[in-house]
């Protein structure tokens, strides 16, 4: 088989990982072929690294790698290339409004996930990548984003329709894959991006080609260039197979339809 693409960006909840948190042998099976026919696949989570690893290990993953929507560029596992931090300053006024709109929240730190529950009110004194909001009200989470938003100097994405996440202006899934290609030589007419959320979005809409999942979220589904099965139907086996390898099979049935 032959790729006719030289990356595979793939978001890891919703897409990657289904409703269990497990890759399925079907999908691993897909990836490692991917991988043999020289695709690099590279996860593009919005996860740390400690709680993304595990499944690269389990893929044999040895290419670069963005974690927490593109705040840390992984040269390879357990080898950072490049970390952009949030101001202190910003953190401190969202944990501010955590606080007066009542909401779950979390914080990711250069060393540990901060939530509601083991905050400890030491802001200056860490490195921050990333906050978050959750919280079913719709009502809540509109007026969470136009405060957001008054604020400035944020990127505003989700990973669910419950929650807000937000990073560093400018940083994003798709700046990431930008970096790693670069490292890889790759252009972005060469990547496929995957993804099921607005934390997806720039990527897939930047890729050469953007793919939503099944479960995904009606914006990210309009701004694809196609939509595969489910995270729980084996969809990114499915993108693998119809999308990214071609072997002398695929184009003998291409042609019979010619004929």
């Amino acid at each position: 088989m032959t790729a006719k693409y030289r990356l595979l960006a793939l978001d890891m909840d919703g897409t990657l990982l289904n409703d269990e948190q497990i890759i399925t042998p079907l999908t691993v099976e897909w990836i490692k072929k991917a991988v043999d026919a020289g695709v690099h696949v590279c996860l593009s989570t919005g996860r740390a690294s400690r709680s993304a690893m595990p499944y690269a290990e389990q893929l044999g993953l040895k290419t670069p790698m963005i974690m927490v929507n593109g705040s840390e560029v992984w040269r390879a596992p357990y080898e950072l290339y490049r970390r952009s931090l949030m101001d202190p300053a910003l953190v401190q006024q969202m944990y501010n409004l955590a606080q007066e709109f009542g909401v779950w929240y979390w914080a990711y730190s250069v060393d540990e996930v901060y939530n509601k529950r083991n905050w400890d009110g030491n802001i200056e004194g860490r490195e921050w990548l990333k906050f978050g909001y959750s919280t079913e009200d719709h009502e809540i989470r509109h007026q969470l984003l136009l405060r957001l938003q008054d604020m400035g100097g944020l990127e505003i994405t989700n990973s669910s329709p419950q929650n807000l996440e937000i990073n560093p202006l400018g940083v994003n899934k798709a700046s990431g894959i930008r970096e790693v290609c670069k490292l890889l030589g790759v252009e972005m007419s060469q990547v496929v991006a995957v993804g099921d959320s607005l934390n997806d979005l720039s990527a897939i809409q930047q890729a050469g080609l953007g793919v939503a999942m099944g479960n995904a979220q009606e914006t990210v589904k309009q701004e694809a260039d196609v939509v595969t099965a489910s995270n729980n139907e084996d969809g990114i086996a499915e993108v693998i197979r119809k999308y990214i390898l071609t072997g002398n099979e695929a184009e003998t049935d291409a042609l019979r339809i010619t004929e």
